[in-house]
């Protein structure tokens, strides 16, 4: 994504409701099909046009996902590099996206994946969807209400404009402004610190809190937000399309696993999720993808199922 083509999104993201509608913006449960091809564009994805059936990890698919030929995905597209959608507003693209697409190849099944809001798609992960691929942290609390498929790690960044002009310093966040994601790991980390700087009796910490990512980023351009929280590969991106207007703060912290949610009573699905990902890991598409979107450095050798090692 160009520079342009990154303040464009940006700029959808605030006049959304003004001027082009939630849908252009990837907010709304709005399915498109998952095309597996490539074309001359710089945000094209991985082609997996030539990734075969599986037919013994597809008969492990329940009659529940199958039935209706389609894998079903859940996605908040204002992620990028994970998911975002190309200059057109309107076709996904990103290193999640191409995974889903090479796993509905696997399966034999067409993947449409599904713009939503981040903080509504564990909730409906067996319903409207039937998986959930948007560059989800694994915790103890989400695995309470759904399983998960290990399929990369990423720690968390710190983001500020270039020359970090408001001198946050991350070891004293109080009196700062935090821009997070709704319903993220960074949200609840940023809440946590909040509740801190109230005890100790210190100055307050307002955090702004988004339900698209791009917001997150936009706030600190426009210096609504002193500050940004996201992923590590998410927040690279940023720093990458803004023309030097941003900057990582320190080292990123922490390295934890991100997963596939299925839904917790579908033992079946998660069992040919982890051996549909794992199938890619092993045959080298896996990397290849990861590498296609210079995000190789989170990759994992092994899906699991719920995994008790979570960082």
């Amino acid at each position: 994504m160009s520079f342009k083509a990154f303040k464009t999104a940006l700029a959808c993201t605030l006049s959304a409701a003004m001027l082009l509608g939630a849908a252009a913006c990837g907010t709304t449960d709005e399915a498109t099909s998952g095309s597996g091809s490539s074309s001359s564009s710089s945000t094209s994805g991985y082609d997996v046009s030539g990734i075969k059936k599986d037919a013994s990890i597809a008969a492990m698919l329940p009659d529940s996902v199958t039935k209706d030929g389609k894998l079903t995905v859940g996605m908040e597209l204002t992620y990028a590099p994970a998911e975002f959608l190309k200059e057109d507003g309107k076709t996904p693209v990103g290193y999640d996206v191409d995974l889903s697409n090479a796993l509905g190849k696997v399966f034999g099944l067409d993947t449409q994946i599904v713009s939503a809001s981040f903080d509504s798609i564990v909730p409906s992960v067996g319903s409207k969807y039937d998986l959930g691929i948007t560059s989800l942290t694994i915790t103890k609390e989400r695995m309470d209400a759904v399983n998960f498929v290990s399929y990369y790690k990423a720690g968390a960044t710190w983001v500020v404009k270039k020359g970090n002009p408001q001198k946050v310093d991350t070891s004293d966040l109080c009196g700062m402004k935090i821009a997070v994601q709704t319903g993220t790991v960074e949200e609840e980390d940023a809440n946590k610190a909040a509740k801190q700087c109230k005890a100790d009796g210190k100055k307050a910490i307002e955090v702004l809190s988004s339900k698209l990512q791009t917001d997150a980023a936009t706030n600190v351009v426009t210096g609504k937000a002193d500050v940004f929280y996201a992923d590590s590969p998410v927040a690279g991106y940023a720093i990458s399309q803004t023309d030097g207007q941003l900057q990582a703060l320190g080292k990123d912290e922490g390295s934890v696993k991100q997963g596939i949610a299925i839904a917790k009573n579908d033992d079946q699905t998660a069992k040919a999720v982890q051996k549909a990902v794992q199938k890619l890991m092993d045959d080298g598409t896996y990397m290849k993808i990861l590498k296609h979107w210079g995000v190789q450095s989170g990759a994992l050798s092994e899906a699991e199922i719920n995994p008790t090692e979570l960082s």
